[in-house]
C-alpha cells in the first residue's frame, strides 16, 4: 500500500460509463503526483493508496468522489452581450470564463431564449460515475 505524501507514478484510462474516454495517458508520460495531495480526484487518490508498485486496478469512482453531483445552483442565466465572444456561443457549446485571478471554469449553454443564455458551471463530468484503469509504475518517496 501506498503511504499518503508518497509521490507516484501511475498510466491510466478514464472512462464514462457509457465507455467512452475522457483522459488517458496512453502514449504520454506517466502522471507524476503527491498521495493525498489534493492534484487527483479523491476516488483516484484512494485508489492508488490501496495498490502496490506494479500493480493494475480497475475502480469505479462515484460522482460524490469524483468531480461531483450535478447541482441546479450551478446553473445561471446571463445575457448574451454580457459573455465573451458572444457571437460564437451556441447551444451545447463548452467555452471557459476566466476570473480576476486567471482561473479557467468551463461552462455549457444549455439553451439560449430572447438573448438570455442559461449556462451550466458544473464540471462537465459532475454526476458522472468515471472508472478508471491505473497502472501503479513507481514509488518516488
Amino acid at each position: 500500500m501506498v503511504a499518503y505524501g508518497t509521490t507516484v507514478r501511475v498510466h491510466y484510462v478514464g472512462t464514462c460509463a457509457d465507455g467512452t474516454v475522457f483522459d488517458s495517458t496512453e502514449g504520454l508520460e506517466p502522471l507524476e503526483f503527491t498521495v493525498g495531495s489534493g492534484k487527483v480526484i479523491h476516488g483516484f487518490d484512494e485508489a492508488v493508496a490501496s495498490m502496490k508498485v506494479g500493480e493494475t486496478k480497475s475502480v469505479t469512482v462515484p460522482a460524490c468522489n469524483a468531480f461531483g453531483v450535478w447541482c441546479e445552483d450551478k446553473v445561471e442565466c446571463a445575457p448574451l452581450y454580457a459573455l465573451p465572444n458572444a457571437k460564437d456561443v451556441r447551444v451545447g457549446k463548452l467555452f471557459y470564463f476566466v476570473t480576476e485571478v486567471g482561473i479557467r471554469i468551463p461552462a455549457k449553454v444549455l439553451d439560449i431564449e430572447a438573448g438570455v443564455a442559461r449556462i451550466d458551471f458544473n464540471h462537465p463530468l459532475a454526476g458522472q460515475d468515471l472508472t478508471y484503469q491505473i497502472e501503479l509504475l513507481d514509488e518516488l518517496g
